[in-house]
């Protein structure tokens, strides 16, 4: 019984390539309470690899959330499969705008503590006292009405390449820096306001919204499906798009196109830009956005120093990073002081002050 991957990367791309099939790109998550999560994952890797579905999943006592690759062919046995088990029985699947046969090369199903990493004590609250879900139309709606504070639950390196207009960008590094952030910059407003919240898929603002309702918000309300079901639904009943450039997204694609505008710029040159690379340097690998022109001169490289240690030999690479672990810049996502043009995310204390 065959429970991991037995095929690289390199050779999974090759068989996808031979195959010529369409894949779709899916996402979906659900809090539930799973007793023997091995167990699980175990079932769940069995059945997805002989439906040659491959993706990210993440499984815990709290649910499952999942980000995958499907052939199209099978993605009717896919979904009768997730029907199957009970709390997974017609659950919403987020389906991308925008598909790429090679988004994931393999299937990973791991066991965690949680299936996102929020960093909170679910003890000290309900989580299960969400706020309001709103569908797209009267998500535009509220975004609106002047009584509304707008915030994105995703990080800096999310929201530079694109977000909804007018909405608060927290400039953080983690999902759980930014629940205090805006607790304690909305303190005086729990009543009045109406705190209106989105992100990816809708995962992060599912706990989200039950920990402000905890800290005394009156009003909470989340955009049901997150960014990807909103661009969804606006094109299907002809909504105005309010969401201004990219999607950022956890798969080799990096992003989806929402709108035209180019929101962002290159951190090398400061030219326009909002395409996220990661440099060259098997050491560094920093995630940064580089436009095609700094592409070339660097190398794919985010600094002079990683383009000169990529160019040498293979081994003598491997020999430098020897015992040297990964660069915490590989988990600051385009924080590094070599990088001029990061662009500067929108205070969140003046932007609060300003809607306020």
């Amino acid at each position: 019984m065959q429970l991991y991957n037995n095929l690289s990367a390199k050779e999974r791309a090759e068989l996808i390539e031979k195959a010529g099939k369409e894949r779709l790109t899916i996402s979906f998550y659900k809090y539930a309470k799973i007793g023997n999560t091995q167990l699980f994952r175990n079932h769940m890797f069995l059945a997805w690899d002989d439906l040659d579905v491959l993706g990210r999943i993440y499984v815990a006592h709290e649910g499952i959330n999942a980000q995958l690759s499907v052939p199209a062919d099978n993605f009717d046995a896919f979904k009768t499969h997730l029907d199957t088990i009970t709390f997974l029985e017609n659950v919403r699947l987020n389906i991308a705008i925008e598909h790429d046969n090679y988004a994931f090369l393999k299937l990973k199903v791991k066991v965690r503590d949680k299936i996102v990493a929020d960093g909170l004590n679910d003890n000290t609250f309900d989580v299960t006292d969400k706020g309001v879900h709103v569908e797209a139309e009267k998500f535009n709606e509220l975004i609106e009405d002047p009584n509304t504070v707008l915030v994105d639950m995703r990080n800096h390196y999310e929201s530079e390449i694109g977000h909804f207009k007018n909405a608060i960008t927290p400039d953080v590094d983690t999902f759980r820096e930014s629940l205090d952030l805006i607790e304690e910059d909305l303190r005086e407003h729990k009543e009045d306001k109406k705190l209106v919240m989105y992100c990816t898929g809708g995962i992060r603002c599912e706990k989200a919204s039950a920990y402000y309702k905890h800290k005394g918000f009156k009003q909470v309300y989340q955009l049901e499906g997150g960014i990807i079901n909103y661009v969804r639904q606006v094109e299907e009943k002809g909504l105005e798009n309010k969401f201004i450039g990219k999607n950022f997204v956890f798969d080799q694609r990096r992003s989806e196109r929402i709108s035209d505008d180019v929101i962002a710029q290159c951190h090398q040159c400061g030219e326009p830009a909002d395409m996220h690379t990661n440099c060259a340097n098997e050491a560094c690998h920093l995630l940064f956005i580089q436009c095609d022109a700094c592409k070339e001169k660097m190398e794919n490289c985010c600094s002079t120093t990683c383009m000169e240690i990529n160019r040498l030999p293979h081994e003598e690479q491997k020999a430098l990073r020897k015992g040297q672990g990964n660069s915490n810049d590989i988990f600051k996502k385009g924080r590094a002081d070599h990088l001029p043009f990061k662009k500067d995310l929108r205070n969140i204390f003046e932007t609060i002050g300003k809607k306020v």
